[in-house]
């Protein structure tokens, strides 16, 4: 229960115990210049409970949500169907109430769920370990990079065109008061290759790299055969970190591990978790077994008692709070547990037959609105190789286009040129993303919006 202290005799025991006359004595250390003289302008007084209830639903209800139109927005968060037994069991209270793993004899149920975690994020990205996972997507691609600079002891960081910007811009943020030379390459709308040219990816490796980031499916949703990447990369000395932003790919594409990557990572929230407003996410990470002891974060393992019983226990927690300063690998501290359990459940229930099913709906799907999507006259079909994300190329800019189909009750996409400001070449892009969740209907209203808009 909430202790909301409004009653006067509880604010002048308060101040007694402190030893304040009133409330003006707590403020006295800021200056007078720096204090407000009155109310806010414009922001209204308090009002009862119920009342800001009402304004809020109310304020809430002009958002046109994805739960309610057809929805095709992707780019980095994807609308699944997630079983409401996911959600069920993720609130019992074995998994509520201990939910810190550091006192392990009180905490098995969680370090069993995210040692079984580890194991379904290792198997899915084809590497050898994974950990009790990051914060997100991009925070995980940015550890990666410093990673793979502990591990390479260079500096030089080759990001592909094609990884998604708001990774790249984390990525960019974290390293701007470092050493770091972070250098990415401008995307481009190449027709049936959508992102970088792997040929100029490979160019650019030398001996100074540490490592290449290249993402797959990437943000045009191009599907790339990583594999010379990979040799390239290992040839010169550097790592090959593999980014996937739509984790349910991985149940009908070539895992980045048997393409050579050593390092993946990606956002998890596709399975068990919704949409969310953004967040929270979850963050994936894996890599080679050589590789474990500079991994950042947390990782759960297998052991037994002194009876000699099956526990779990943290084995690996290289941070600040556990080893000297200059020997952590981060200072990711925790794991984003619930929506790692929300994520194992969901799997679970799934399992690999379920996963691969999914895949081939989500693909399946996309391919046919891909087709009509593309009769339409003006509309080109830039990515050839795609699982459940495409980009058209629309024959004027994207992003009003998508503010009429919005109006028309459709949210169909998300404009390269909103993601990519100041690229030219790209304001004429939208990228498409389709899941289980879209219907016939749903195709009949995004084709039949799309091509009143563009007449």
């Amino acid at each position: 229960m909430r202790y909301l202290p409004l009653a006067q005799a509880d604010r002048e025991a308060m101040l007694a115990t402190i030893g304040a006359p009133d409330i003006d004595a707590l403020f006295i250390d800021v200056p007078e210049s720096a204090r407000l003289g009155g109310p806010i302008a414009g922001l209204p007084n308090h009002s009862p409970e119920m009342l800001v209830e009402r304004e809020l639903a109310a304020m809430a209800g002009k958002n046109l949500t994805a739960g309610t139109v057809p929805f095709f927005v992707g780019a980095g968060a994807y609308k699944h169907h997630v079983p409401a037994s996911v959600d069920h069991i993720i609130q019992r209270g074995e998994f509520l109430t201990a939910y810190t793993p550091y006192q392990p004899e009180i905490a098995q149920g969680t370090l069993q769920v995210l040692f079984e975690f580890q194991t379904q994020v290792a198997r899915l990205t084809g590497m050898e370990v994974a950990n009790a996972s990051m914060y997100d997507g991009s925070t995980a691609m940015t550890e990666a990079v410093f990673m793979a600079r502990r591990v390479t002891r260079r500096k030089k960081a080759i990001v592909s065109g094609g990884v998604h910007p708001h990774y790249v811009a984390v990525l960019n943020t974290l390293t701007r008061f470092t050493d770091d030379e972070v250098l990415t390459h401008t995307p481009s709308l190449t027709s049936g290759t959508p992102g970088d040219d792997m040929t100029t990816l490979i160019a650019a490796i030398d001996t100074e790299t540490s490592c290449v980031v290249v993402q797959n499916p990437n943000i045009f949703g191009h599907v790339a055969d990583l594999t010379p990447l990979a040799e390239a990369a290992h040839a010169a000395g550097a790592l090959l970190i593999v980014v996937v932003t739509e984790v349910i790919s991985l149940g009908a594409v070539k895992s980045p591990g048997e393409m050579g990557a050593d390092i993946v990572v990606g956002e998890g929230q596709s399975i068990g978790n919704g949409l969310n407003f953004g967040g929270p996410y979850l963050g994936l990470f894996a890599c080679r077994d050589k590789h474990v002891r500079q991994m950042p974060g947390r990782l759960c393992g297998e052991t037994v008692d002194a009876d000699g019983k099956r526990g779990f226990v943290l084995t690996l927690s290289t941070r600040e709070q556990h080893i000297r300063r200059e020997k952590a690998t981060s200072n990711i501290c925790t794991n984003s547990g619930l929506c790692a359990l929300a994520f194992s459940v969901h799997m679970t229930l799934l399992g690999e037959k379920g996963l691969r099913q999914l895949a081939a709906i989500n693909h399946a799907r996309a391919v046919q609105l891909a087709e009509r999507l593309a009769r339409i006259p003006g509309v080109e079909l830039v990515t050839q190789r795609f699982f459940n994300e495409f980009t058209l190329k629309l024959p004027v800019e994207a992003r009003p286009v998508i503010r009429k189909l919005a109006d028309k009750g459709v949210l169909g996409g998300v404009s390269l040129g909103r993601l990519f400001p100041g690229v030219a070449e790209l304001t004429h892009g939208m990228v498409v993303a389709v899941t289980e969740t879209a219907t016939d209907n749903d195709f009949d209203a995004f084709e039949d919006a799309l091509d009143e808009v563009l007449a």
